[in-house]
């Protein structure tokens, strides 16, 4: 089990190798664990299930009321992953993104609230703090007498965060701290802040994490920004003039704060994940009711092809989606030492399938969805900030297809080192392959691309299974293809990386809906499994189609084509055309 948890399913996917002992069988919780979590979820519907049009009004006021913090705080919201001994219930990633998931089937800016603060606020003190940070500070974030907020962005580094310019300078009595952080969830309310600050001029990236709270002098609060969606959650500017950090408040290794940032952000996913499926559930619940009980033409509109459409589709997702973000937090809860790709790929396909069925939930409403006192509106506002959240999707997509070259590379053979770790850091600007790692690329064609197959699943989904398959060969062939054709030059290739990564999001998604419904068919016999088994042949079908485009579009697209028309457009910075 040592050798397997070094092992990370997607990477081992683009050297076309499937690493079934890492998905199979798929992860269910404890007794224990699900005991817990039914309590949560009973006495969650205590506390938010009559607040529906308090949250209406408070999005409408763009604040949650200091009075309604202090219930989710006596409720312990705050302490979900700290441990037991300090006042938390001590979740595991798995239980923490289930309970997650119930608290946004009401509310996402009480769901956002709550998640900034565990996934990623006080994620880097449970990650990298020393016992005496810990036992200085857990205690007070379990109770929710300090909320926490994670601060990383700033006005000129967004996704590009190894380019902050907020500075810790040491002294001797600690470290001066200064700058502004942008756009920071709970900045308004929290008195814990893991701060990311550039601690040396020698290199890009150079930075290091302390934690900050809000006594400290120097520390200054902005005014709460007028949000498109999650209006009432907590968002501002945070400011740090002169502020002297104490050496005891160093997170982690110094000048390690890029990697300290990007193993929060992995290891928190799931919270971002589950509050998507909380959310989508929701959302099949309100169109189905509305589908049966609106009548067009004589009949409920539930009968009618296209609605059935719609919320079949909204099902399938939302089961794809538990699926594999269940199975990254399963990554994280057994130790994985890396499952960075997964978790990218959770955040994109869970925050993507969030938005279309947001969007389809509101056409099912038809103009009822589009008034303001009906929830659509508010969901498809809430759901938009997803794609953007905690990395936006275009350089998580980045993130993933350059990953998959990393290891193209590096595991040819022992020589080939010299590529490894190359895209560890894909947001600092990716890096510059060398010239002998693209050299033993090139001997890619050939070596490790036996076809993979399964042999530990239920004979009854060997047709989905073989589409897997033959996708995973395609995928290895495809990302030596890619390394030769365009060598160090990939970088900028980022059409093709899109395609790429799109091609492994649907191949992870796929095997962890495989591992689901083989686990049901399993445990319930295929007559219960019936409609798990109809999803994933219909999942299994929409991913051979996608991904055979994709790769169609490795090497026959017109991308030149649509780049110089952007470019026009961007000369012109105008639509340059008309009819008068």
């Amino acid at each position: 089990m040592s050798d397997l948890k070094a092992v990370s399913f997607m990477r081992s996917l683009c050297m076309g190798q499937i690493e079934e002992d890492v998905v199979l069988p798929f992860p269910t919780l404890d007794e224990d664990e699900r005991e817990t979590l039914r309590g949560v979820r009973d006495s969650l519907e205590g506390l938010l299930g009559d607040r529906a049009e308090q949250f209406r009004k408070w999005d409408r006021e763009g604040e949650l009321p200091g009075e309604y913090l202090e219930e989710l705080k006596q409720f312990g919201l705050f302490g979900l992953v700290i441990p037991e001994q300090h006042g938390g219930l001590g979740f595991g990633s798995a239980a923490y993104s289930r309970a997650l998931q119930e608290v946004a089937r009401y509310d996402a800016s009480t769901a956002v609230t709550v998640g900034a603060h565990s996934s990623i606020g006080m994620r880097g003190l449970l990650l990298f703090g020393t016992d005496e940070q810990r036992s200085r500070y857990y205690d007070k974030l379990a109770t929710g007498e300090m909320i926490a907020a994670f601060c990383l962005t700033e006005p000129e580094a967004g996704s590009d965060a190894a380019s902050i310019k907020t500075t810790a300078v040491r002294q001797a009595d600690g470290w001066l701290l200064n700058g502004n952080k942008l756009w920071i969830t709970n900045g308004g309310i929290a008195d814990f802040f893991t701060v990311f600050a550039k601690t040396s001029n020698e290199g890009r990236g150079k930075i290091s994490a302390f934690i900050v709270t809000k006594d400290m002098p120097g520390v200054s609060i902005g005014p709460h920004e007028d949000k498109m969606g999650i209006r009432a959650s907590s968002t501002t500017t945070v400011h740090f003039d002169n502020v002297l950090v104490p050496e005891s408040n160093l997170l982690g290794e110094e000048h390690k704060g890029f990697k300290i940032a990007m193993k929060i952000l992995n290891s928190g996913r799931t919270g971002l994940g589950g509050g998507s499926i909380g959310a989508m559930k929701h959302l099949i619940e309100l169109s189905t009711q509305q589908a049966n009980q609106r009548k067009q033409f004589g009949k409920p509109i539930s009968e009618f092809g296209l609605i059935k459409q719609k919320v079949g589709q909204m099902v399938i997702d939302c089961y794809a989606t538990e699926a594999t973000v269940t199975m990254v937090a399963s990554l994280n809860d057994r130790g994985f030492e890396d499952y960075s790709v997964e978790a990218a790929i959770s955040k994109v396909f869970a925050s993507e399938a969030l938005w279309r069925s947001a969007d389809e939930a509101l056409q099912i409403a038809a103009g009822n969805g589009y008034m303001c006192e009906y929830p659509y509106e508010r969901l498809v506002r809430d759901s938009r900030i997803n794609r953007i959240f905690e990395g936006t999707n275009e350089v998580l997509r980045l993130f993933i297809a350059l990953s998959a070259m990393d290891d193209v590379g590096a595991q040819l053979k022992e020589l080939s080192s010299t590529l490894t770790g190359v895209f560890n850091d894909p947001i600092k600007g990716f890096g510059v392959l060398s010239e002998y790692a693209i050299k033993r690329a090139r001997l890619a064609a050939g070596i490790n691309l036996e076809r993979g197959v399964f042999t530990k699943v239920d004979q009854r989904i060997k047709r989905p299974c073989v589409i897997f398959e033959e996708a995973t060969s395609e995928l290895a062939i495809a990302v030596d293809r890619i390394l030769r054709k365009h060598g160090k030059d990939i970088i900028g290739k980022q059409f093709a990386s899109k395609r790429l990564a799109d091609i492994m999001i649907d191949l992870f998604v796929l095997a962890c809906v495989i591992s689901r419904v083989d686990t049901s068919l399993r445990a319930n016999g295929p007559e219960q499994a019936a409609d798990e088994l109809r999803i994933l042949e219909v999942f299994a079908h929409q991913v051979q189609r996608r991904v055979r485009e994709n790769f169609h579009g490795i090497d026959e697209n017109r991308d030149e084509d649509i780049k110089a028309i952007a470019d026009h457009a961007f000369e012109a910075e105008k639509f340059s055309w008309d009819t008068i």
